[in-house]
């Protein structure tokens, strides 16, 4: 997996860029955050009178102070010299860039740029927890054909026109999130309690990433072989359970940077056990209808196929558990 990637501007459609993309994107991070969470994040800034960096002119402070020169992660003690970028340009500068990004915040993100020819271009990304596909498979690639490879359902019928839109249209100021779920397997750990089993003699991808978070391997196979469009191409996992299930659900966000006019895709990717969901009263009952209302084009985009009996028969049953508790009193508990 290659977690930082800025595409190199020879390739696509873009008329401006040098890496200040992905520049904007650390000084407006470097802003914000001291901000929202000032017991965490330290800055110092350039000296009065020293020149300071800025794009086509405009200064990349906000208000009337002088920009970032570093900001410090508490909690980790890394610190970023913002002035690293100042000695950089191009796909230098912007791989630099998200490096600072995915250093600075949980958050995976793609900038995507406006080519030319008038359409979006993912030209940047901090991915390290994908899960699902490869950033060396898209980066590069239009909007358009990002969804239209990897078979988004109805996307030519019913969204590219509005979404090819929405793009140029979005405000600087009128940031979008939205949240999708998908449903994957995990497999068990290889540990029972606090020992290990003694038949694992050395640490496997399983044990670095247990939930599957990074790469959903139960799901879409080895990732190293892994064919763009074609996800959940791996075979029947014998370990699949309920205790194996788990919701995968991104907040994504994007929103305008003010300077370069590119868009910046945030992607937070949260797991959740089904187990633990089906505790909580109502949950197994409506998460199972919502799973068999998709149409047959969701449900292969989101390989229903895969776990769909184990997982709605242990919904329906604990639906019917939560049935025989609440009978007689309504909704809400």
């Amino acid at each position: 997996m290659t977690p930082c990637a800025f595409f190199p501007l020879e390739k696509t459609n873009l008329s401006r860029s040098k890496g200040a993309h992905g520049q904007e994107l650390v000084y407006e991070l470097a802003e914000y955050l001291p901000r929202r969470y000032p017991s965490s994040f330290r800055v110092t800034r350039f000296p009065n009178g020293v020149p300071a960096p800025s794009i086509s002119g405009i200064s990349l402070a906000w208000g009337q102070q002088q920009p970032v020169q570093t900001i410090e992660a508490v909690e980790t003690g890394e610190k970023f010299d913002l002035r690293v970028l100042e000695g950089l340009e191009g796909v230098e500068m912007g791989e630099e860039a998200m490096r600072i990004t995915a250093g600075l915040i949980q958050e995976d993100v793609a900038l995507m740029i406006e080519g030319t020819d008038g359409k979006y271009y993912f030209q940047a990304g901090a991915i390290c927890i994908p899960g699902f596909w490869r950033m060396r498979d898209k980066i590069g690639m239009a909007l358009d054909d990002i969804h239209i490879s990897g078979n988004v359902p109805r996307f030519k019928e019913k969204l590219q026109t509005s979404m090819e839109k929405f793009f140029k249209r979005m405000p600087v100021d009128k940031p979008v999130i939205r949240n999708n779920y998908f449903v994957q397997t995990c497999k068990p750990s290889s540990h029972v309690g606090d020992e290990a089993r003694l038949d694992v003699e050395e640490e496997c991808a399983s044990e670095i990433d247990p939930e599957e978070l990074g790469w959903s391997e139960s799901t879409n196979g080895p990732e190293d072989t892994f064919s763009h469009g074609h996800g959940h191409a791996a075979l029947p996992a014998s370990y699949l359970a309920p205790s194996t299930l788990r919701l995968r659900s991104e907040r994504q966000t994007l929103r305008r940077l003010p300077r370069t006019g590119a868009i910046v895709f945030g992607i937070r990717t949260y797991l959740f056990k089904i187990e633990e969901l089906a505790r909580e009263r109502g949950v197994a009952d409506r998460l199972g209808s919502a799973i068999r209302s998709w149409p047959d084009d969701v449900g292969i985009y989101k390989g229903r196929k895969m776990y769909g009996e184990v997982l709605l028969n242990y919904l329906d049953e604990c639906a019917a558990g939560d049935r025989e508790k609440d009978e007689g009193r309504g909704y809400p508990y």
